[in-house]
């Protein structure tokens, strides 16, 4: 029997989210990667009737990379907030892991 990747502990350390996973390996996620490859609607668009996606031009602010609370979403995401206000994005466990894997 496979155990599911899970997180057992999400902290911010410095411009980290850093995440130690029931498997015993951790991750380092920079910030700024973070929230900009956040997965709203709002941040990477959505698909039209026929399937494409126009992304939308996402603009910065100061606060936009500093991470000032999140909230678990069930047993499978976080739902980050960042101290611009946005807080639409919900990253899955599987979503972060994929990042960390991708080197963002």
């Amino acid at each position: 029997m496979t155990q599911t990747l899970q997180p057992s502990s999400i902290q911010k350390i410095g411009n980290d989210l850093a995440i130690a996973w029931n498997d015993g390996t951790e991750t380092y996620l920079p910030l700024e990667s973070v929230r900009r490859h956040c997965p709203c609607a709002t941040c990477g668009g959505e698909p039209d009737v026929m399937g494409n996606i126009e992304r939308p031009k996402v603009t910065y602010s100061s606060g936009s990379f500093d991470l000032a609370s999140w909230q678990t979403v069930g047993g499978y995401a976080i739902q980050p907030r960042w101290s611009d206000g946005h807080s639409t994005g919900i990253y899955s466990y599987k979503y972060l892991l994929r990042l960390s894997q991708v080197g963002v």
